[in-house]
């Protein structure tokens, strides 16, 4: 419990970091289009990186039953790659939004 506590912790940090530069950022704002693209370009990045994060985070747990599923029935191969190549589709969702901005 205390890991899942500073990892919260971590995260609420990095995030109030986030918002302190950005109100920086915008007090100092003197051309708004070029801040907006920034800012549009800085979602996009961040919307790439929590995906690959997820991804990552589920792809682990989702392996390691797969590799128990073949290991004990080598017939749902198939199910076990399916079940596996999953999460992945996830980071295209961040890669379509790194794309359209």
């Amino acid at each position: 419990m205390n890991k899942k506590i500073m990892r919260g912790m971590s995260i609420m940090m990095i995030l109030l970091a986030v918002v302190l530069v950005a109100t920086g950022v915008q007090a100092q704002e003197v051309d708004n289009a070029s801040t907006v693209e920034a800012y549009a370009k800085i979602g996009a990045g961040i919307a790439l990186g929590l995906a690959g994060i997820g991804t990552g985070l589920s792809q682990g747990p989702i392996g390691a039953a797969a590799v128990g599923m073949i290991a004990e029935d080598s017939n749902k191969f198939v199910s076990g790659l399916i079940f596996t190549a999953l999460p992945e589709t996830i980071v295209l969702f961040g890669f379509l939004a790194l794309f359209l901005l």
